[in-house]
């Protein structure tokens, strides 16, 4: 199946006033048409980042190199105008905090028909329209009120769905959902999950899910990738991965996930140590100050993104399936 976005040995860097901070590490991934792909790891992995910089959304302080390509349109060389032509239509993200996401001192109707008169050429009548219909189809009660509305009127499982609606106004190829479900209890999360399940179905889309919660994507991501310091680490069929982590560090993530049977643990499992400081690069692998596998070797060479059976992964003594 033909990849509907591909990314090449990508890298990330920020400038700071007496450092500079590596951010994403030759990082390259492919997402294939109507695919969806979980991209897990700690907070400050890099997973937020790698998709910023493939959507040219990065900040002044941060450079990118390497090449990624959307449905064959090279995107980090591309002029301005090729690029809206790509992003926000056919390639779009639902940001991760749906409250700052929002501008706040407009309506949401504005907000939504905006996307549809800069990038489908419709009048403000209607793209009006067209908004509350698309509230509609994410399961917002009273469209029409809520397009009148304020963001901070509205819940937080609402202001996620607008986002989700927005997102898919201009029916993209591929949606990039950025913890789609952080700060919601886990009704809400729920819900949220099964309309991205109804959506991606409807719209016939590709979805990359960004998430640090492998509980949230298990059962719904056709393969997922484990990314560490910048890097991926694994990369393998979602149930495979599940059952057989083949790096010690999605064997650890995956023992932290909450057990619902069996008896109740006194203490949720958590994963000891820290993540390596971006400032301070490892010279081997970075995962070593943490993993009870480690020997001289992984101290001393960084392990390359081998395959290995269906999957692929970073480690030179990967567990037994």
């Amino acid at each position: 199946m033909a990849a509907t976005l591909s990314v090449e040995n990508l890298n990330v860097s920020f400038t700071q006033p007496h450092s500079s901070i590596a951010a994403v590490r030759q990082v390259s991934l492919e997402v294939a048409q109507r695919e969806c792909v979980a991209l897990v790891g700690e907070s400050g992995s890099g997973k937020t980042q790698l998709f910023l910089a493939a959507m040219r959304l990065l900040p002044k302080n941060a450079a990118s190199d390497g090449r990624v390509l959307f449905q064959g349109v090279e995107l980090l060389g591309a002029d301005n105008a090729a690029l809206n032509r790509v992003r926000g239509s056919k390639l779009a993200m639902i940001f991760q905090d749906p409250m700052t996401s929002l501008t706040p001192h407009l309506r949401i109707g504005t907000q939504l028909a905006e996307v549809l008169v800069q990038h489908a050429g419709l009048s403000w009548r209607d793209a009006w329209i067209s908004a509350g219909r698309m509230l509609e189809r994410v399961r917002i009660a009273e469209p029409q009120r809520r397009l009148r509305q304020y963001p901070h009127e509205l819940s937080g499982g609402m202001r996620q769905r607008v986002l989700i609606g927005m997102s898919l106004l201009c029916e993209p190829s591929l949606v990039i959902a950025d913890e789609p479900t952080a700060s919601l209890d886990v009704t809400v999360q729920a819900q949220i999950m099964g309309l991205l399940r109804t959506m991606r179905r409807e719209f016939d889309m590709a979805l990359v899910l960004i998430s640090h919660d492998l509980a949230v994507v298990a059962g719904f991501a056709d393969r997922i990738l484990v990314m560490y310091a910048g890097r991926i680490v694994e990369n393998g069929a979602a149930a495979e991965l599940l059952r057989r982590p083949r790096h010690p560090y999605t064997a650890e993530l995956i023992r932290c996930m909450p057990k619902m049977a069996g008896p109740l643990a006194p203490r949720m499992a958590t994963l000891a140590g820290q993540p390596p400081r971006p400032q301070e690069p490892q010279p081997g692998c970075a995962f070593a100050p943490r993993c009870a596998r480690a020997a001289q070797r992984c101290r001393a060479e960084r392990p390359p993104l081998r395959t290995l059976g269906a999957g692929a992964v970073a480690c030179y003594f990967p567990l037994d399936p």
